[in-house]
């Protein structure tokens, strides 16, 4: 018997677990689905989608949301530690979150110590995969190793291709979607706190500046002017 159906139904799992987990928070400290939504910058419905185990998250959005419900993201993802200045590409483990088919994969790079920064990853970004409209604190860069990307910024998106990269600051509205058939692996610089273990967690539950993230994407976009760096 093959075992995919077995891996399917665990991955699943998992993100009705996680969903889960969020709704009973969210309700445990009864804020509606609204309220979340409007303080995270997201709309109701993919907070609704998240809770029901439809749509996975990225991991600045997942950290987003953990920050209205005043929780730490570890208590929802296991995430590696950053214990040590190098990490070698044998021995970093990735992980997502929900199901890695379907989800982005990360690979943790920076470090954790006094007065660090800076927050990086590698990020394997699934064929049609798309990220929710954002914004917060911080700024971050977008260097494409290996496919293509497509981030959309104040609604303009621009093409970016192995070798080509992005900085913004994250105040600004936008996204990311992987418009190809293959996987994209970007290496993707922020410092917004994404981990729970950082040198810097006592910043991690400050407010976060957030505009509204409306309800569109850079699929859905057609006025959108689109440049090939």
């Amino acid at each position: 018997m093959s075992g995919e159906p077995a891996t399917s139904q665990v991955a699943s799992e998992e993100r009705n677990s996680l969903g889960q987990r969020l709704r009973e928070r969210r309700t445990g400290l009864g804020f509606t689905l609204k309220e979340v939504a409007d303080s995270a910058g997201f709309s109701v419905g993919f907070i609704s989608q998240i809770e029901r185990g439809i749509t996975t998250p990225s991991l600045t959005s997942l950290v987003a949301v953990c920050r209205v419900l005043d929780a730490d993201v570890s208590q929802f993802l296991s995430q590696a530690r950053g214990e040590g200045p190098v990490t070698r590409h044998e021995q970093r483990p990735a992980y997502a979150i929900g199901d890695s088919s379907n989800a982005i994969t990360y690979e943790r790079l920076s470090a954790a110590f006094p007065g660090s920064a800076l927050t990086s990853v590698l990020m394997h970004h699934p064929a049609g995969y798309r990220t929710e409209l954002t914004s917060h604190e911080g700024e971050e860069i977008f260097f494409v190793l290996q496919g293509a990307l497509t981030v959309e910024v104040d609604g303009e998106a621009t093409v970016l291709e192995a070798g080509d990269s992005v900085h913004f600051a994250s105040t600004r509205l936008h996204a990311s979607w992987n418009h190809t058939g293959e996987t994209t692996t970007i290496l993707h610089t922020c410092t917004m706190n994404v981990f729970s273990n950082s040198a810097s967690d006592t910043d991690s539950q400050a407010p976060v500046a957030v505009r509204r993230a409306g309800r569109g994407n850079v699929a859905t976009h057609p006025h959108l002017k689109l440049h090939r760096s």
